[in-house]
Order: C-alpha cells, then sequence, then structure tokens
C-alpha cells in the first residue's frame, strides 16, 4: 500500500503533467516565487470562508469550501516540495527538525 503523502505527490506530478507550462518560470527559483504568490493567494480565498470582517455582519461558516481552499493550498505546496526536489522522507525528516526547533522555543519562552 503507497503511503498516503506518496500518492499526493504522484497525483501532484501527473497533474504538472497535464497542465500547460508555457508561462510557468524555467529556473527553481522562479517557480517557487509563482508558487509563493498562489500560495498566498489560495490563502486569502481560504480567509475570505471565514468571518474575519469584524465590521460585517457574519455569515455560516462553510467547512466544505474551507477545505476546498485549503487543498488548493496543498497542491501549490506539493508543487513546490517538488520543485525543491523534496520527497515526502525529506519533508518529515524536515518537518520533524522544524518541530524541534519551534518545541524549544516554546520551553524557551519565544
Amino acid at each position: 500500500m503507497e503511503d498516503r503523502l506518496d500518492s499526493i505527490f504522484s497525483m501532484q506530478k501527473g497533474l504538472e503533467n497535464m497542465m500547460n507550462l508555457d508561462r510557468y518560470p524555467k529556473d527553481t527559483e522562479g517557480k517557487v516565487s509563482a508558487l509563493c504568490t498562489a500560495i498566498m493567494h489560495e490563502a486569502v480565498e481560504l480567509q475570505r470562508t471565514t468571518n474575519w470582517k469584524w465590521w460585517k455582519t457574519p455569515t455560516e461558516f462553510s467547512e466544505a469550501e474551507a477545505r476546498e481552499e485549503l487543498i488548493d493550498i496543498w497542491h501549490f505546496v506539493v508543487q513546490a516540495s517538488l520543485e525543491l526536489n523534496l520527497t515526502p522522507d525529506d519533508i518529515l525528516k524536515e518537518y520533524e527538525r522544524k518541530n524541534e526547533i519551534n518545541r524549544q522555543r516554546q520551553k524557551d519562552g519565544y
């Protein structure tokens, strides 16, 4: 059985192969920059599913819409991971490393 994160990476590679990438940057830095822009815009779309505007009459929160926007972010995060040659194993190692740093920061009153 394939690991879930491996499955996500495989699906993203398949999607990338279907895309017209004529306007996609050719260099890694340009790709990462473009993907950062996409992630930020998708994060704003996710935020728009919430009632963050305290001056506006709230509407009912749609978890389904929020999930869809979050998955859009995941698409771009996975693509950035691919562009940076990060494997699911690399991500786990980097996450564990950074998680330990963040835990120590919390212990130190960060």
